[in-house]
């Protein structure tokens, strides 16, 4: 007699790499995203400065692709950020048709503390787990990220082709 379990297994769902992360991250994401927007962040807002904070300027196209934000939506959402101090645009510095972006030290102040709770909710999610799992885990996840990053954006500009 078969258990639910491995009722369960047989879909294809269960076992298929893509669809268990897009259900792992909505998850634990969306757990999260109750406590940002408590903070006053709606979520994207929220996935934009954490995607710049502590980091150097990176430009409005890779900030889409790390916010998983269409890059129209990114550029509307950089205007209401700007316009409330958190975020500033910079010329490149050799491409004048890329525009970079930075947080700002008022914006940095803003979500220092939704980033420690965010680092608190990623503890609590990881634990179970223990601490050599969930690194082993986050380095295979940046290694895919790394090996995709670039198919991706090829896929993206033979969309528009």
């Amino acid at each position: 007699m078969a258990t639910a379990a491995s009722k369960k297994a047989l879909l294809f769902v269960d076992d298929y790499l893509p669809a268990l992360l897009a259900q792992a991250s909505q998850l634990i994401s969306s757990e999260f995203h109750v406590v940002a927007r408590q903070h006053g962040f709606s979520v994207s807002e929220w996935r934009v400065m954490a995607s710049l904070a502590g980091g150097e300027p990176i430009s409005i196209g890779q900030l889409a692709q790390v916010t998983v934000t269409k890059q129209p939506t990114v550029t509307r959402l950089l205007d209401r950020m700007e316009s409330k101090g958190q975020v500033e645009r910079l010329p490149h510095d050799s491409d004048r048709r890329v525009t970079l972006v930075r947080i700002t030290r008022k914006g940095a102040k803003t979500v220092e503390q939704l980033m420690d709770l965010a680092r608190e909710h990623e503890r609590r999610v990881l634990e179970p787990f223990g601490l050599l799992r969930a690194e082993e885990l986050k380095t295979t996840l940046r290694q895919m990220i790394e090996l995709h990053a670039g198919a991706a954006g090829e896929a993206e500009e033979d969309s528009h082709a």
